[in-house]
């Protein structure tokens, strides 16, 4: 492989990394904790945008149970992002010659 082809992968590859980030960004994932009382919407840039708590849980004798069921429902939410960011990347690096173990974004 001549260093022209490699170069032209790499600007391939630049250009599918924007149009990725880009896709990222528009995604919005849906975290729950406590079978749905609890749910989160994400962006794709890991910013809440928006929280739905049930009624039901916004008792004062309840508040460290919401507390913890918000947390989870955080955590759920970025846990499925950065599942979907990997299968994204891995779908756009199929069929590239990297070396072994090496992973992106560098």
């Amino acid at each position: 492989m001549d260093i022209g082809e490699i170069m032209k992968q790499a600007g391939e590859m630049q250009a599918k990394m924007k149009e990725m980030q880009e896709k990222l960004a528009d995604l919005e994932i849906t975290g729950e904790a406590g079978g749905g009382m609890v749910k989160i919407i994400m962006n794709g840039k890991g910013y809440a945008k928006a929280v739905a708590i049930e009624r039901a849980l916004m008792k004062e004798d309840d508040a460290e149970i919401l507390e913890d069921l918000i947390a989870a429902a955080i955590n759920d939410a970025k846990a499925k992002l950065e599942t979907q960011s990997a299968e994204q990347m891995k779908q756009m690096t199929s069929g590239l010659p990297l070396p072994p173990g090496m992973k992106l974004p560098f």
